[in-house]
C-alpha cells in the first residue's frame, strides 16, 4: 500500500507527492531520527516530521510551516552525509531507469517518479503553507 501526500481545495486536488510504500516513508524518517537527532530523543529536532503518524490524517496549515523549516534543515544536513542504499526494489529500479546514482544521503530518498523526496516534500509543505491548507495523508 502506498502513501500519497496531497493538498486539496474542496474536492479538487491541487498538489501531491506519491511517496511510495509506507515502509519507504518509515525508512526515511528512521534515517533522519538515527542520523540527525540525539540518541534516545526521537522527535526532539524534527517533531513535525517524526512524531506525526503516517496513517490517515493531516499536517495542518500551521504544521506545514514548521514542516517546511524542518525539511530545510534536514536537506542541508543530509546533503553533507554519504549516500545510503535504497531500501526498496522499486527505488533501485527507478534510479537505474533514470541514471540516478546518489551522491549524498539527500539524494538517497526518492519518490515514485525518481525525484528527490525531501525536495518534493519541501515544495508540498511550502505550497500548503502559502494556501493555508493541510497536507492530507492518503
Amino acid at each position: 500500500m502506498g502513501l500519497y501526500l496531497c493538498v486539496f481545495e474542496e474536492d479538487e486536488e491541487l498538489e501531491g507527492v506519491e511517496v511510495g510504500a509506507y515502509a519507504d516513508f518509515g525508512a526515511f524518517r528512521d534515517h533522519v531520527t538515527r542520523e540527525l537527532e540525539p540518541a534516545g530523543k526521537v522527535g526532539s529536532r524534527f517533531p513535525t516530521l517524526i512524531m506525526h503518524s503516517d496513517c490517515d490524517g493531516e499536517w495542518s496549515a500551521a504544521e506545514c510551516e514548521r514542516l517546511r523549516d524542518e525539511l530545510a534543515t534536514i536537506a542541508k544536513e543530509l546533503k553533507a552525509r554519504p549516500a545510503v542504499a535504497f531500501t526498496s526494489e522499486w527505488q533501485r529500479n527507478v534510479a537505474k531507469s533514470i541514471g540516478l546514482v546518489p551522491q549524498n544521503a539527500f539524494e538517497s530518498f526518492i519518490d515514485v517518479d525518481g525525484e528527490f523526496l525531501i525536495e518534493r516534500l519541501q515544495g508540498l509543505a511550502e505550497f500548503a503553507f502559502k494556501r493555508q491548507a493541510p497536507i492530507l495523508f492518503q
